[in-house]
């Protein structure tokens, strides 16, 4: 081999090595970059435990002035950690071992990490908040919500009075807008929207429509069909029911449910809500799960005022939430009980509550895998159904169990949000951390 080759022999190693290493790095820092939640919450005035085991470090700053904070990773406790911590404003932690955390009062601190001490890692906000007891609930619910404006679900044609195919609201329109006016006027369902189409004899309107969060005015002619009817020509829907699962109750009556939004059927958006009620609702019916065919669970409700037990004032990503005005009808009525956070939950049996047989029944779980910082965080959870009474019911997870919670050691641990599809024994679930920082 000669002088020449031997040199390209070693660059070409050289190179692999490098790019070895760099993989090597990249795989590292990608399998660690979901062990740390970029949020992290501990219970103010209560030593905690912080065990990643992930060779991160970094130092922990205040964000805001607030009450004293002691954060004792390994060998550092007590008074000491205290006096380090006011007297340098900051703490070093490193993740590789347990780090014992003690905060005095609610506060916000941020720590800058790095992955062996070295690469940027990420910025993770710590959040010191109040313990909270919440009541599991598991009980069925009916829901009626009914959208802020009228939702366009789709753009379509038909033909005028000439036989010709027109689409008035092609280019003017989008799927997924609301329509708040109409010349002005405030339109408060699809009934009279369509009145105010039809016994409009001007040229052209004027809809004031929400897009993408933006209020803007356009302007749309209305064209007449074969009978004389003046139409838009768009697909609209006003409300939005079905049943679910409530997750819990505060001790002030407000409660959270489902573990994920209302969206659209058609759109998939989330459903801007204006107004929104619980109803009591009782099972009839259950359509197992199966592979490629998620099952079902059937609701009677009756929308009367009679059967109404609370208010929905938002329909978030995490959840829909309120107030309730009725009884629940729970029984046996559940204690309050403390909230897991994410570092607290571990893979392993768990249980979740729901009404499949028309009383809320804990059913044994296994967590099987967790991702707190996954980007869907309806998805944080993965579960796998391991009773036999609910699999021989159900199959598994099925539609209308979206809000069960999800108990493990005593705590709330979150709540069920969807099934897989593929395998109805296994499902998803968002953390309870998620719903409360809606």
């Amino acid at each position: 081999m000669t002088r020449e080759q031997k040199r390209t022999y070693r660059i070409f190693l050289y190179a692999l090595l490098v790019t070895a290493v760099a993989a090597l790095l990249v795989t590292a820092y990608l399998a660690y970059w979901n062990k740390i939640p970029s949020t992290i919450r501990i219970r103010a005035g209560v030593e905690q435990e912080l065990d990643f085991g992930v060779p991160v470090s970094g130092e922990i700053r205040r964000v805001e002035e607030a009450a004293q904070v002691s954060a004792m990773p390994q060998d550092i406790s007590g008074a000491a950690a205290e006096s380090a911590a006011d007297s340098a404003r900051s703490i070093h932690v490193d993740f590789a071992h347990k780090v014992r955390v003690r905060a005095g009062e609610v506060d916000t601190y941020r720590m800058n990490l790095k992955l062996f001490g070295i690469l940027p890692y990420k910025d993770v906000n710590v959040e010191v908040i109040q313990d909270k007891l919440l009541i599991p609930s598991g009980i069925p619910i009916g829901i009626y919500v009914k959208t802020d404006g009228v939702l366009v679900v789709g753009i379509g044609e038909f033909e005028n009075g000439e036989g010709r195919k027109v689409s008035p609201a092609k280019y003017v329109l989008q799927k997924g807008d609301y329509i708040l006016m109409i010349d002005g006027e405030k339109i408060e369902n699809k009934k009279q929207l369509v009145r105010l189409v039809e016994e409009s004899d001007a040229e052209s309107m004027v809809l004031t429509i929400r897009r993408n969060d933006e209020v803007t005015d356009v302007m749309i002619r209305p064209e007449s069909n074969r009978n004389s009817e003046r139409k838009l020509g768009v697909w609209i829907r006003d409300n939005a029911q079905g049943i679910g699962t409530m997750t819990y109750l505060d001790t002030d009556d407000t409660f959270g449910a489902l573990g994920h939004g209302i969206n659209d059927v058609d759109t998939s958006a989330l459903m801007d809500l204006e107004e929104g009620t619980l109803y009591r609702t009782e099972i009839v019916g259950i359509t197992r799960g199966s592979s490629g065919s998620p099952g079902e669970l059937t609701g009677y409700i009756e929308y009367d005022s009679d059967n109404v037990i609370g208010e929905i004032t938002e329909n978030t990503t995490e959840g829909i939430f309120g107030v309730c005005s009725g009884e629940t009808e729970q029984t046996p009525p559940m204690e309050p009980i403390p909230i897991a956070l994410k570092q607290e939950i571990s893979t392993g049996p768990a249980q979740i509550i729901c009404s499949v047989t028309g009383e809320p029944e804990f059913y044994d779980v296994e967590i099987i895998e967790l991702n707190p910082e996954h980007g869907d965080i309806n998805r944080g959870i993965v579960i796998q159904v391991v009773d036999e009474k609910l699999l021989t019911l159900t199959g598994g997870i099925i539609q209308g169990m979206s809000g069960s919670p999800i108990i493990q050691n005593g705590r709330l641990a979150g709540a069920v949000t969807h099934v897989l599809v593929q395998d109805s024994t296994k499902g998803y679930g968002i953390f309870i951390e998620e719903m409360l920082g809606h």
